[in-house]
């Protein structure tokens, strides 16, 4: 940590622990021995788990919560997020009194630089892959240190350290060009769509930035693709591989063939240019993760995994909270909730849905997630929403963005012209959702729907004597 001076620095503060990467880097700190504290707007399950650890969390937006040994600037180094707007008090006390302060990105790019970095990159399939990848990783004899994007089902955590191994598996977060800061050595890009547009303006600089990502490929290393990218030996230094994966092309250095549905689980085969993984079967559930495990059986197999070591991990792999999530599955009644929040994620998440549970009514209950996403994605939103049967949209999360005159849920319900849709709150979902005869439910969205899930799940526990 020499890059940051950190063995001059004895306790971190971070601004915004709350968020899923910046609570990994504090439970790091925490494991390394530094005194850690931050504050965050909102507390919640995950704060509360990061508290159980030890680390204190304040929620309120005032210095004097400060503790002091976190007052001393030449003992403290400050991480922040660029989601925390810049008139934070917190934020205002540690700019105006000398602090190091450094963003999330860069603290985690000094960590990949000192490691072999596995990085996992895309606009879809982050947080999954890398959770996969890392999963494997760990039940082989490679092993690795991880900075995850969700909570793993199998750990119940977002990091855990392994000082045996040189690799590290962490997301590369294109949001403000984060990944920029990251130095990988192993690398996936699964998807360069259109993307947080209130940062980049247009998609030509969302793959320009990608492109950009390639090129930091460390030497001697590889980077794999999903077939399609724009992307070419001409993004990477010579000294680098590069190679596509697939779902089922053949075209790819790595897909799946034989791809078989049953009992709600995919099984498949894998094929490498180190000969294929067969008897493969799929702990999760949706086709979409099909290509999730090619992608992530790519990583691991390049890190030095062995084809016995993919298969039996991919067998116990539980998926993330909030990933594919179910809540409930019985056979008159499904609810999932999952993290989707742009077009095409949920898109893929319905498409699988559909192709499971073929002939049933598929009910979705979607919180659309800021105001310009909403915006500039309203047509495709209606599209991909208008694969269910039945939907219902709460007001939109705003997140760290003000309102948007004419930007609402009513905008994305008057385009969805062949769908039962309407709009419903957070006081009357339960009984708008379960009012009336209900089948297999999806609640979608990245604000904070997840608050409700265990609400509407308790109901229909007792609506079915569950």
């Amino acid at each position: 940590m020499e890059g940051l001076g950190m063995k001059d620095f004895k306790n971190v503060y971070f601004i915004g622990i709350g968020g899923i990467g910046m609570s990994a880097l504090a439970r790091h700190f925490n494991t390394l021995g530094y005194a850690v504290a931050g504050y965050d707007r909102t507390q919640t399950k995950l704060t509360d788990e990061i508290e159980s650890e030890g680390i204190k969390i304040v929620f309120d937006d005032n210095e004097q919560t400060i503790a002091e040994p976190f007052r001393n600037a030449a003992e403290t180094i400050v991480v922040y997020t660029p989601a925390i707007p810049r008139d934070n008090k917190i934020m205002q006390f540690f700019a105006n009194n000398g602090f190091e302060m450094v963003k999330r990105a860069a603290m985690l790019g000094v960590l990949t630089q000192k490691s072999d970095a596995i990085c996992i990159a895309g606009t879809h399939g982050k947080t999954t892959t890398s959770t996969l990848t890392a999963h494997i990783l760990r039940n082989s004899q490679v092993g690795c240190s991880a900075f995850l994007g969700g909570i793993s089902s199998n750990y119940d955590t977002n990091y855990w350290s392994n000082t045996q191994s040189s690799f590290v598996v962490t997301e590369a977060d294109e949001y403000d060009r984060s990944f920029l800061q990251l130095h990988p050595y192993l690398s996936v890009i699964t998807a360069m769509d259109a993307d947080h547009l209130d940062i980049y303006g247009n998609k030509n600089e969302v793959v320009k930035a990608f492109r950009q990502y390639a090129g930091l490929t460390t030497i001697g290393g590889s980077l794999v693709h999903k077939l399609g990218l724009p992307l070419s030996e001409k993004d990477v230094d010579e000294d680098v591989e590069l190679f596509s994966y697939s779902v089922d092309n053949a075209d790819a250095d790595f897909y799946a063939f034989d791809i078989r549905l049953s009992n709600g689980r995919y099984k498949f085969n894998i094929m490498t240019p180190f000969g294929a993984v067969r008897n493969v079967v799929m702990g999760l559930p949706g086709r979409h993760n099909v290509e999730n495990a090619v992608a992530a059986c790519a990583l691991a197999m390049l890190a030095g995994a062995e084809e016995d070591e993919v298969r039996e991990a991919m067998k116990t792999f539980k998926g993330n909270r909030r990933r594919f999530d179910y809540k409930i599955e019985e056979k008159d009644v499904v609810l999932i909730d999952d993290y989707a929040h742009h077009p095409e994620e949920i898109r893929t998440m319905l498409t699988s849905v559909r192709e499971m549970y073929d002939g049933r009514k598929i009910t979705v209950v979607f919180q659309p997630h800021l105001y310009t996403r909403t915006r500039d994605f309203a047509d495709g939103f209606a599209k991909s929403l208008s694969l269910a049967d039945r939907v219902l949209l709460l007001d939109i999360y705003p997140a760290r963005e003000l309102p948007i005159e004419g930007v609402t849920s009513q905008l994305l319900a008057d385009k969805m012209k062949n769908t039962d849709v309407s709009l419903t709150t957070k006081e009357t979902l339960l009984n708008d959702l379960l009012g009336s005869q209900f089948d297999v439910i999806v609640m979608m969205g990245a604000g904070n729907i997840d608050a409700l899930v265990p609400v509407v799940e308790k109901r229909i526990r007792e609506i079915k004597s569950l």
